[in-house]
């Protein structure tokens, strides 16, 4: 979080949770995705094997104001132009463009009839529709270059990569401190008791699926397991990646196992009603993406001593195309931050009253230049605040070490 006001940022969902629940709000709730900000947006591989764009982080889902959401997403655009070197003018163009993105979205998906709106989503096609002549040629076909890479990183490329072969079995690979595998975590006793564990939870993990999804994931055997180090928002949860293996050991499936703790805007929003946060993050994703992981489920378990703990499954990798944020131009952020703002329309039309928030956000340019100034101002606070974990590190007030 010390190395840049965007990193800052992104680690500190809960710190603009409590600002924001300070701010107005029109009383208009919907299935919040909690820290929408740009690196929580993204492509993956769809159920029909299309690459489709969405938010891709939910782990802080709740219900909400959804105003909330917008000037997370707002202020993140106006950090990230801060930290690539984009001027006042044209940070505001990008922001501007993505709440505008977001408020024209909403008051197409009014006019949509129900199921209309439920099947509405950005493949590929319609990615590069938005792209279209906003950007350089150059970096059109770099985009189309990146999604051709995302193509390829699947369950494949992740055996050959993070696995190798051990006495005739798949293991994966020691990367410390990123990835630790279960017998260098524990005594060889409770290493087994883990496994064992592991084993259990994915027993009741499968509960948690559809009939058709459970039936595939029995295909599958348990292989090995290892701890994994989150990233910057998801420090301090435990993680796992479970290797699993179907046919032969040429058909493998790697699941990433994550603890879920409470939303951070559970003190603002009040706790939600399922109990399970694992639940909660699975419901709330399912609610607000179009084309979910297949194999998207929860679980609550408890290790050796531990007391129990709630966590949710995912695939580990099924496509992936993230947001080189660092590499933006003006014109990059400015595109990138309309696809971000007409998916977090979408999502939020799915959970409440579409017609109500666009009639609401209206036909003016109103409420794009507020939420502009907002996200100025806010990055404005977000220096100040990078800074004074800085000083306090600096002082020995808090601990700090690098990652080398």
């Amino acid at each position: 979080m010390l190395a840049s006001p965007f990193a800052f940022f992104r680690g500190t969902a809960a710190l603009m949770a409590a600002d924001l629940a300070m701010t107005p709000q029109s009383g208009l709730p919907v299935q919040l995705c909690g820290d929408a900000h740009l690196s929580n947006f993204g492509g993956f591989a769809a159920p029909d094997r299309e690459l489709v764009f969405d938010i891709n982080d939910f782990d802080e889902t709740a219900r909400g104001p959804w105003e909330w959401d917008v000037k997370r997403l707002a202020a993140s655009i106006a950090v990230a132009g801060r930290d690539v070197g984009l001027g006042e003018a044209e940070r505001r163009t990008a922001v501007e463009a993505a709440v505008r993105s977001y408020r024209e979205a909403m008051r197409r998906f009014a006019r949509m009839r129900n199921l209309e709106l439920w099947y509405a989503r950005l493949d590929v096609t319609r990615i590069l529709q938005h792209v279209g002549d906003q950007v350089k040629p150059r970096e059109r076909r770099a985009f189309k270059r990146r999604i051709a890479s995302a193509q390829t990183k699947d369950h494949l490329r992740a055996l050959a990569k993070l696995t190798e072969r051990v006495n005739g079995t798949s293991r994966i690979v020691a990367r410390p401190p990123l990835i630790v595998p279960v017998e260098e975590l524990f005594p060889a006793a409770d290493g087994e008791a883990v496994e064992k564990g592991m084993r259990t939870m994915l027993r009741a993990y499968r509960r948690s699926l559809p009939i058709d999804r459970r039936h595939l994931l029995e295909g599958y055997r348990y292989r090995h397991m290892a701890r994994r180090v989150g990233g910057i928002g998801s420090v301090g949860t435990r993680t796992w990646i479970v290797l699993l293996t179907g046919r032969d050991s040429a058909d493998p499936l790697l699941l990433q196992v994550k603890e879920a703790g409470p939303s951070v805007l559970e003190p603002y929003t009040g706790r939600d009603r399922v109990r399970n946060h694992g639940q909660r993050v699975v419901q709330g994703q399912r609610l607000m993406q179009v084309d979910g992981d297949i194999f998207l489920g929860w679980l609550r378990a408890s290790w050796t001593d531990d007391a129990p703990r709630h966590y949710y499954v995912r695939q580990l990798w099924d496509w992936k195309l993230g947001a080189e944020v660092e590499l933006m131009s003006a014109a990059r952020l400015t595109v990138y931050g309309r696809l971000c703002g007409w998916t977090l329309a979408r999502a939020h039309a799915r959970s409440g009253d579409r017609v109500a928030i666009a009639s609401y956000l209206g036909s003016g340019q109103s409420f794009d230049g507020a939420v502009a100034a907002f996200a100025e101002t806010y990055a404005d606070q977000n220096e100040r605040d990078h800074a004074a974990l800085a000083d306090a590190a600096r002082a020995g007030l808090v601990a700090a070490e690098q990652r080398v």
